[in-house]
């Protein structure tokens, strides 16, 4: 069992900058696949961000690419992601998720892969 808590949403205006941070427990996180996924109210589950537990792949949705970064520590099991120039539009409940891999260099881009899901942190943007 993966044990996942989310915190460092909040409320910042348009153009301002956040950065979430994913702390795990439980099971070998260097071997952990982690990624990030909002929901929007009325929205489907989607995934923003994801890292290959070498932390040697990355990949970005097209909406966040170039704003967001995302990166892990794993000597703190902790996985971050940086938001710069946040537009309203990102506003969302931002979940951390884990999903077990053999491959280093693997992430996945879909929920069903992840297997491990944080409580969500509220991220709200104002224009």
């Amino acid at each position: 069992q993966v044990q996942l808590v989310e915190s460092g949403g909040g409320l910042v205006q348009a153009g301002g900058s956040l950065r979430p941070s994913c702390a795990a427990s439980g099971r070998t996180f260097s071997r952990l696949v982690m990624g990030w996924f909002r929901q929007a109210p009325g929205k489907e589950r989607e995934v923003v961000a994801a890292i290959s537990w070498s932390g040697g792949r990355t990949y970005y949705a097209d909406p966040v690419k170039g704003r967001f970064t995302i990166s892990r520590d794993n000597a703190k099991n902790t996985v971050y992601l940086q938001m710069n120039s946040l537009k309203p539009e990102d506003t969302a409940v931002y979940y951390c998720a884990a999903g077990v891999s053999y491959y280093s260099d693997a992430y996945y881009t879909t929920a069903h892969d992840y297997d491990y899901w944080g409580q969500g942190t509220q991220v709200t943007v104002s224009s």
